[in-house]
């Protein structure tokens, strides 16, 4: 009896640290975006380093904070010249797809104009079909799919569109 009790002691430990660790992990992915007029500090202390960085125009910069590769939101958070939020929006969403798609097939849209925009993709691979390589972001959506651009050799986005995300269920007759 005492080896069982001491067993389930155990057991209610690790399910304590369990729920500890599980607990901060949900408490940081439920960060507010910050509001407008907040301090560079204040978000760096709030959200951590960011993954990516972009100048703006007039000194401002664009905080990327990308959570892939199989994330589905990249948050980009504004600071005018001062270190202070303007903006901070979820940007992996279709609304944003469409705008870079019709960029893309029109005036045409740089690899850095690209990441300034959407942030880095959760997945890169060679092959584009234009050359060069292919970027693909998960979103927040019920289907099974995920945006997709082609960045050719010289740094220009040929194409962007939607595609069937590969981590989804595979057929069952692929055994």
């Amino acid at each position: 009896m005492k080896v069982l009790h001491r067993v389930s002691a155990q057991v209610r430990v690790v399910a304590m640290f369990l729920a500890s660790v599980l607990t901060v992990l949900l408490a940081a992915c439920a960060t507010p975006p910050p509001a407008p007029g907040t301090a560079r500090d204040a978000v760096l202390q709030a959200w951590g380093q960011p993954t990516g960085r972009y100048a703006l125009p007039a000194g401002a910069e664009r905080l990327e904070y990308a959570t892939g590769p199989f994330g589905r939101t990249t948050w980009m958070i504004d600071l005018d010249a001062t270190g202070r939020v303007q903006q901070a929006r979820q940007v992996l969403n279709e609304a944003e797809f469409l705008q870079v798609q019709i960029r893309a097939g029109s005036v045409g849209l740089s690899r850095e104009e690209l990441l300034r925009w959407i942030g880095r993709p959760g997945e890169r691979r060679g092959g584009g079909w234009a050359g060069g390589e292919v970027w693909s972001w998960r979103y927040p959506t019920n289907d099974c799919l995920w945006f997709q651009a082609s960045v050719d050799v010289n740094g220009r986005v040929t194409s962007a569109a939607f595609g069937t995300d590969p981590t989804c269920d595979a057929p069952s007759d692929r055994n």
